[in-house]
């Protein structure tokens, strides 16, 4: 019984050979013809930017269908990490819109869609360097003194507001929550 199951399947290796040390058949895409649940599961989009080394080791990672599915959800848990880290950051003291675009181009390398986005964001970064390229230097000139009286007039409200009524209780117990988890947090002003 075991005999004619194993007559039935073709050894995969003899028909197609096994690939030597120096062949580069190992990183082609397989084809996943008799199981194409499985090839959807794995498709990745080709890399066709950054270093050599990273587009040889994508392709060798999404040869195999197991390790390409391994690399797709490894790559979207951090990619979707990173997001979420920036999303944190921008409520929070850090690069928030830094993080963000890097979580995007981390699931760039595995997924078409976020690999649209980064292309959307980089056509609108160009866009509007070009723009601020060609603006008249006093408009220029008088946005940025805007801005920068704005952020001043904040500034003082803000120190207006705690000097006359101090710190909101919410804040302080905030951060007497987060002085008990990490000593390394300083006081608040004032306090």
């Amino acid at each position: 019984m075991r005999d004619e199951a194993t007559q039935d399947r073709p050894d995969p290796l003899s028909e197609q050979g096994a690939p030597g040390p120096g062949s580069t058949d190992r990183l082609e895409r397989p084809d996943h013809s008799e199981h194409p649940h499985l090839a959807e599961a794995v498709k990745a989009p080709e890399l066709d930017y950054g270093p050599g080394w990273a587009r040889r080791w994508h392709a060798r990672a999404h040869a195999n269908p197991v390790t390409g599915l391994i690399t797709k959800v490894v790559v979207t848990f951090v990619g979707c990490l990173v997001i979420v880290a920036g999303l944190v950051m921008m409520v929070a003291p850090g690069p928030g819109i830094v993080a963000i675009l890097v979580g995007f181009g981390i699931l760039s390398t595995e997924w078409a869609w976020a690999d649209r986005w980064v292309d959307r964001m980089r056509a609108y970064a160009h866009e509007t360097a070009e723009k601020a390229r060609q603006m008249d230097p006093a408009v220029r000139r008088r946005r940025i003194a805007m801005a920068a009286g704005a952020a001043l007039l904040a500034a003082l409200l803000v120190w207006a507001y705690l000097a006359f009524f101090g710190w909101p209780s919410l804040a302080v117990d905030g951060w007497d929550w987060v002085q008990d988890i990490s000593p390394f947090v300083p006081d608040l002003p004032g306090m």
